[in-house]
């Protein structure tokens, strides 16, 4: 068994193809469609590591992040930020909110592996 990704994006078909990525990579996945799915998500599954996108309905990435590292379980959990937001400011702002990594969508997957193996998953 393989280590438990959380994916949050509000994407379908980029949760599909980050899960089909890791699961073929040994990892574990869990989906979900919003910040605010997937805090409720935390309370099902214990992911070693975190992937979300940025702009979404409900509650956004950053938010997302936030309340995360707000809770005492995941304080030290890696998130990874996929996300068509490239600009400095955006990649501040989710830093200061506890984003370990960054990647700029489009990507590939072994972008994606690379990075999630670097931080620990």
């Amino acid at each position: 068994m393989g280590t438990q990704v959380l994916i949050v994006d509000d994407s379908r078909s980029m949760r599909q193809m980050v899960n089909f990525t890791l699961t073929e990579n040994g990892y574990d996945v869990t989906e979900a469609e919003n910040g605010k799915d997937g805090l409720e998500k935390l309370g099902q599954v214990q992911p070693g590591l975190i992937i979300t996108d940025i702009n979404m309905p409900e509650m956004d990435g950053i938010e997302f992040i936030k309340q995360v590292r707000g809770l005492g379980d995941y304080k030290f959990t890696p998130i990874i930020v996929l996300t068509t937001e490239s600009e400095a400011g955006k990649k501040d702002e989710g830093k200061q909110a506890g984003a370990t990594a960054w990647i700029v969508k489009p990507f590939t997957p072994e972008k994606l592996i690379e990075v999630t193996k670097k931080v620990g998953g």
